[in-house]
């Protein structure tokens, strides 16, 4: 079985926005498309206080949370210092402009 799961179009997640995927059996997991169209997914939870991600503001390879403005690095899922924690990250791609994530790690 495939670990990669068939989220939706490229088109479907707005630059410098995010989708939310739920009923991964992980979570909800926000999948955020950049200004580059670089594409990243975390659980959609800051480490903080658990505030959500997928509402917050994306630029270069981060995210502001919504709640308190702490920054998280979308490439890591690591809060930038001096602020501590971390959200889980996972792998995503795109292919033939379709977008996939692995729930697998």
């Amino acid at each position: 079985m495939s670990d990669w799961l068939k989220i939706c179009p490229l088109e479907d997640i707005p630059r410098l926005g995010a989708k939310v995927v739920k009923d991964t059996g992980k979570g909800d997991i926000a999948v955020f498309r950049n200004a580059e169209d670089e594409l990243f997914a975390v659980n959609d939870k800051c480490p903080h206080k658990g505030g959500p991600l997928s509402q917050g503001i994306v630029f270069d390879r981060r995210v502001a949370c919504p709640l308190h403005g702490m920054t998280v690095h979308l490439d890591s899922g690591r809060a930038q210092a001096p602020d501590e924690g971390c959200t889980h990250k996972y792998r995503v791609r795109v292919d033939k402009g379709v977008v996939f994530l692995n729930l697998g790690q």
